[in-house]
């Protein structure tokens, strides 16, 4: 362990905000907040009436209930590849484990995230494995961006954290280039910038998660984490500075509307025009999407360092074991379906097969197929309620054992 972590457990260890295994309280918090969040979206893309017809950001037929339904569960992705780069600089700093190491953890946890994209999440969006798209979502997005990170780790934090920043503020130069350019080449533009649909053996392979810039923003994560072992009044001063000052830097692009979102904002519908400017891409993340959820969270961090956060808070147990969390509360929500469905129609045949919000065919379904947004919120909550206790369990596995496959979840 090096000396500024050995000053920070010596100053911060009456203080909840750090345990013998040095997890950072806060840290948890917040990735535990936006995991709830997070199934918030699940929950809406399985039930909710109007996903099976229209995307939320559509503003010619989206309200503002459903609007920032969607759009709060956007700081998900960003805050979830922010602190894995922060947990990995985390694992670091704990005693006998070397760069090395580090390396070797990324890279065999990252090719785990991967297959457990293609098994265990195609089952829960599909409840098969061989039908539908292949979708290469969140995880298959966390497993690359972790195997880049087994190699970038080795580069010094003062030259990683500059090409971090540059990767965020410069990708948005290459939009303009075609997947379909480089012809034969084009899946290779899809995995790393464009997402887009390739086909190989015949099953059409749709790309969400592209490797840029996601990776930048985990390994600018690995980058700011040594803020969090500075002393308690310095780093939540330094969060809520960096913090505001990125959320102002969103506001002030974002007026500009010259640079850093491919989607412009706009006035044409004069009573969303609020909606308009939060409407920043995020498939890939646009620097403006970065800033607009960074920003906050980051702001975010420092309050939640302030709190008292014991480890049975529901944040810190959820934050502590997100992946087990993720897999768990995705296929709940998806088996809820089956259970609202047979009570409504009396079948639940129409399921197995792929939901229009997921691609699937409308008119196989009944016409009137999903529950308005309340119903959404309602099977939210119920979800977090029933995975909760599952957590809690886990988790006090995990502090109990030292099996190495548990640090995989």
């Amino acid at each position: 362990m090096s000396p500024s972590t050995d000053r920070y457990v010596d100053e911060s260890q009456n203080s909840a905000a750090v345990d013998s295994r040095l997890r950072i309280r806060s840290v948890d918090a917040l990735r535990g907040i936006v995991m709830i969040i997070m199934a918030l979206d699940h929950v809406r893309d399985f039930f909710h009436a109007d996903a099976m017809l229209f995307q939320p950001e559509d503003l010619v037929r989206t309200n503002s209930a459903l609007f920032f339904t969607r759009w709060i569960t956007h700081f998900c992705a960003p805050v979830f590849f922010f602190t894995a780069g922060m947990g990995a600089y985390f694992w670091l700093t704990k005693p006998g484990r070397t760069v090395k190491g580090l390396s070797r953890f990324l890279w065999t946890r990252g090719l785990w995230l991967m297959l457990l994209e293609l098994t265990v999440v195609r089952f829960a969006f599909f409840f098969s494995l061989t039908s539908g798209p292949l979708l290469l979502t969140v995880l298959w997005g966390l497993g690359m961006a972790m195997v880049a990170i087994a190699v970038l780790c080795r580069v010094p934090i003062r030259w990683l954290a500059p090409l971090s920043v540059a990767v965020i503020a410069l990708h948005d130069t290459t939009d303009r280039i075609n997947a379909a350019d480089p012809g034969v080449f084009a899946f290779v533009w899809n995995v790393l910038h464009q997402v887009g649909v390739f086909v190989a053996g015949g099953i059409p392979i749709i790309v969400t998660y592209p490797l840029i810039p996601w990776f930048a923003v985990m390994s600018a994560g690995y980058c700011f984490a040594p803020l969090l072992l500075l002393k308690p009044e310095r780093r939540r001063r330094l969060l809520l500075s960096v913090g505001t000052a990125v959320t102002v830097a969103f506001v002030v692009l974002r007026a500009l509307n010259l640079y850093g979102d491919p989607a412009p904002w706009t006035t044409v519908i004069p009573d969303k025009t609020i909606l308009s400017f939060l409407r920043t891409t995020k498939y890939p993340p646009s620097l403006l999407f970065l800033l607009m959820t960074l920003g906050p969270a980051i702001a975010l961090l420092s309050w939640l360092d302030r709190l008292p956060l014991p480890r049975t808070n529901p944040l810190v147990v959820i934050g502590r074991v997100p992946l087990f969390f993720f897999l768990v509360h995705f296929l709940l929500a998806h088996a809820l379906t089956l259970l609202f469905a047979f009570v409504r129609y009396g079948e639940v045949r129409f399921l197995l097969q792929p939901l229009p919000s997921l691609g699937g065919s409308r008119p196989r379904y009944p016409a009137d197929f999903g529950y308005d947004l309340v119903t959404v919120y309602i099977v939210w909550l119920l979800v977090v309620a029933l995975v909760y206790p599952l957590c809690l369990w886990f988790g006090r596995i995990k502090e109990r054992r030292t099996d190495s496959w548990l640090s995989y979840f």
